[in-house]
């Protein structure tokens, strides 16, 4: 995706991190310049960007100085760094790490006329009492109830754009807010206990033992049967590739499969692609969360469809089967 002009360089912040380093690398692949904002620290992150061509790596704190410098040469801002932990509770922080820099790179990019795409989260739909439709009207907004501070996080910055697009205030000239729900695939291992249940059981389902999920605390979903919207994160990346070459399309969309699976479905997954006969074992969920716990997310696809992104998202068992086969069997997930 090679650009005419000198526009071709993209920022993507928290290109380090999973959903990230795999854009920056689809990026880098496309032919764009790639500047990284994130904060590598001394854990494994490193590596996700070890075999991408990076024009820069520069800390988060950076961000804002280096898109007032180089503005001139940015395609597009993809602001995907966060505090992604669905248990933090330190709202203090929540607001320092994932509030602040969102609304400062907005007024940014609208004061630059600068492209800016950036992951809001199915966890805006709190227990999805009100559905999983990515509608912009304010009744629609103020209706989503977040279950934890980082939804809310997320729901926040997407209800304070809308409100300056209604007010007619400035905005960047292509925006779009993700709402990313169960993303699964390589790049995940340094996430700790926020990685996913693939990359968490992978290693005992392969030496064919029992795995353990939580038991259903709601009559309505039997053990294993509580349901998410599992999508790998190669179709989260096929969503921002689409979106950087059709710059007419901005708004907020959600970013899965459409279809519900349930934890028993994803465990069998991976006994497949391991070659082993699934073995599950199920135990109570912790009391602390209980009361936060989503049973069921399913996104609703068809506004991103009506924009025009055509491609078919992966299966889960495609992806599994992808993730594992490619990825977590030679221990680099």
């Amino acid at each position: 995706m090679t650009l005419p002009g000198s526009r071709d360089t993209v920022l993507v912040t928290g290109g380090a991190g999973f959903i990230g380093s795999n854009l920056a690398r689809a990026c880098a692949a496309d032919g764009l310049r790639v500047v990284v904002a994130d904060w590598l620290e001394d854990g494994p992150k490193w590596r996700n960007i070890s075999d991408i061509l990076l024009d820069d790596v520069i800390r988060p704190e950076a961000a804002l100085s280096f898109l007032e410098r180089e503005a001139g040469r940015v395609r597009a801002v993809i602001h995907m760094g966060a505090i992604s932990a669905t248990t933090e509770r330190d709202g203090d922080k929540i607001v320092a790490r994932n509030v602040r820099p969102t609304l400062d790179l907005w007024d940014l990019c609208a004061r630059k006329g600068l492209p800016f795409i950036y992951a809001s989260s199915g966890a805006t739909y709190g227990d999805g009492a009100s559905g999983f439709r990515d509608d912009e009207s304010a009744s629609a907004l103020l209706e989503l109830a977040p279950l934890n501070a980082y939804g809310w996080s997320k729901l926040m910055a997407d209800r304070r754009f809308l409100a300056d697009i209604a007010a007619g205030r400035p905005r960047p000239p292509q925006w779009a807010g993700l709402r990313f729900f169960n993303v699964y695939g390589p790049g995940e291992a340094h996430k700790g206990d926020m990685r996913s249940v693939i990359h968490k059981i992978y290693p005992t389902a392969a030496a064919g033992e029992a795995v353990t999920l939580f038991k259903s605390h709601d009559p309505a979903y039997e053990d294993g049967g509580q349901l998410r919207d599992f999508v790998y994160v190669g179709d989260c990346v096929a969503v921002v590739r689409w979106l950087l070459e059709t710059p007419a399309v901005s708004g907020i969309f959600n970013v899965g499969t459409g279809q519900a699976r349930s934890f028993a479905d994803l465990a069998r997954a991976v006994f497949a692609a391991a070659g082993k006969e699934p073995l599950i074992h199920y135990v109570d969920m912790p009391e602390a969360i209980r009361g936060a716990y989503q049973y069921f997310t399913q996104a609703d696809m068809s506004k991103l469809r009506a924009a025009g992104f055509s491609q078919p998202f992966t299966s889960l068992e495609d992806g599994v089967h992808q993730y594992v086969t490619g990825h977590l069997r030679g221990k680099n997930g």
